[in-house]
């Protein structure tokens, strides 16, 4: 089959009948002739307004009625034809028609249709039969609230025309106003005192109390939610909050809570308190607003103090062990004293400190050092003799005369010793606890001496050398005394000497 010639089933179903074409021309061809007729002076001559829209025109028809209907004016009850249309046509009567407007209104769980020639929202309502509680709302089609006192919207203006000279009122045919009306219906709500009746219309809960004015605060709660729906008869309740300034833990918290008590408050916010702990109010007591709570984090502590005991330290005598020489024969030990405190702190700062008790945890231990009580008679060299020495001590030697020795010269004692001998050389000062006085000894750079003279400052391991006036030789420094022999009896011998001065 050529494509030229093939056709589609909807492409056959998209174009006219062959035969509609004769009969659309003849309809065109008696409308034209209609018009001819009622505008080039056939027929009783007339003037039509239709909408405020006048034309002046021509017809040969007997009354208003069959005019209208030449022309297509399809006249409804609600419409307003003058004068009636029945009337007979006579030369130069003017006959007005006001077209009724035609209304769509949602209320009440339906929708009405309605034809009316109101001026506002409430002549259209109540040619409508609706009828308007003080609170329900009214909303045009686009979300526009109005009242009754509200003008309605004007018809659009016309569009492009449909014939090459229309009338004038065509294209300004009434288009249709939709409204709504939002039944406002009761809800009670209950806000801690007594229950109060609100109407409304708004579709949540959130939004009626919005619209009331009803201030919430994050801590409150409302039942049921601020997003349920509303229904009439509906009951809400709000569980207020309460503000408070909790103090714990260093730090404050200002907030609300829909606690009871104190603890039912400090609960909510996760503050966990101790059986120590001290709250302030008590734990029971109401929550009221503007209420200040102060959590003190109370801590009891034990804590354990340790003191030393130092230990004691003996000599004992060893006579198998030789003179100045020493053996520790038992290692001291401290031993350590406890005493237990109860300690309390208020949020980290301490209140009080109370002695539970003390003991003595370990004894110390007795150092024990044996000391030689064994003489033992060594040589000493000396140049152009030879003797023997029992003893070595080390001493601080220094040196005067007696002119230096610090006694006054009108003292019979100027110049002699302790032992009433003449000052010199070869005699010195020392302290008779350590080398009695008579001993004969040897000093390296000094020479042989006789412990012959005592004084104040020559204390312990001290030794002040004697010297004529005119040959005094100054000391100061550490040097070995030979203590010779024979020794002493052992009653007068000092076994543990001094440590002074300290070198």
């Amino acid at each position: 089959m050529s494509r030229a010639v093939s056709r589609t089933a909807s492409d056959r179903a998209r174009s006219p009948a062959p035969w509609t074409w004769p009969a659309a021309v003849a309809c065109l061809a008696l409308a034209a002739a209609a018009m001819l007729y009622l505008t080039r002076g056939y027929g009783t001559p007339v003037t039509l307004t239709v909408d405020g829209y006048t034309e002046q025109l021509r017809s040969t028809r007997h009354d208003v009625s069959g005019l209208l209907s030449d022309l297509g004016l399809s006249v409804r009850p609600e419409d307003s034809v003058a004068p009636a249309a029945s009337t007979p046509l006579a030369h130069g009567l003017h006959i007005t028609l006001i077209r009724a407007r035609q209304a769509l209104i949602a209320a009440d769980g339906e929708t009405r249709q309605v034809y009316s020639r109101a001026r506002t929202v409430g002549e259209l309502l109540g040619d409508a039969g609706v009828r308007l509680d003080p609170n329900d709302e009214v909303w045009l089609e686009g979300g526009q609230q109005v009242t009754p006192t509200t003008p309605l919207p004007a018809s659009p203006p016309p569009g492009p025309p449909r014939f090459a000279r229309p009338r004038p009122w065509t294209g300004h045919e009434p288009e249709p106003v939709r409204l709504s009306v939002r039944r406002a219906v009761p809800i009670t709500v209950e806000d801690g005192s007594a229950p109060y009746t609100i109407e409304t219309t708004a579709a949540t809960v959130g939004e009626a109390l919005l619209r009331e004015q009803v201030t919430l605060y994050l801590g409150d709660n409302v039942i049921p939610s601020l997003g349920s729906q509303v229904r009439d008869g509906m009951r809400v309740v709000i569980q207020r909050s309460k503000a408070v300034l909790v103090t714990a833990d260093g730090r404050s918290i200002l907030t609300r809570t829909r606690g009871q008590t104190v603890g039912d408050a400090l609960a909510e916010l996760g503050i966990m308190v101790a059986s120590s702990d001290r709250v302030e109010p008590a734990m029971g007591e109401p929550v009221l607003d503007d209420l200040r709570i102060q959590v003190t984090r109370v801590r009891e502590t034990v804590q354990v103090e340790r003191q030393s005991i130092p230990f004691e330290s003996i000599l004992v005598p060893d006579d198998d062990l030789e003179i100045d020489h020493q053996e520790e024969r038992q290692t001291g030990q401290e031993g350590e004293f406890r005493r237990r405190w109860q300690i309390v702190t208020e949020d980290g700062v301490q209140r009080s400190q109370v002695e539970l008790d003390a003991w003595v945890a370990s004894e110390p231990v007795t150092q024990v050092i044996a000391y030689g009580r064994k003489i033992v008679s060594r040589p000493l060299p000396i140049p152009g003799s030879t003797s023997t020495y029992w003893r070595d001590v080390h001493m601080l030697a220094t040196s005067y005369s007696r002119s230096t020795a610090g006694v006054s010269s009108l003292n019979p004692d100027f110049g002699r010793t302790r032992l009433g001998l003449p000052m010199g050389k070869g005699l010195v000062a020392v302290d008779p606890s350590v080398i009695p006085l008579g001993t004969q000894l040897y000093i390296p750079g000094y020479g042989m001496a006789l412990a012959a003279d005592t004084g104040s400052a020559v204390l312990a391991r001290r030794i002040d050398l004697g010297y004529n006036d005119n040959d005094l030789q100054l000391w100061h420094r550490w040097v070995d005394v030979y203590v010779l022999d024979p020794p002493p009896p052992s009653w007068e011998i000092r076994y543990v000497l001094p440590d002074w001065p300290p070198q």
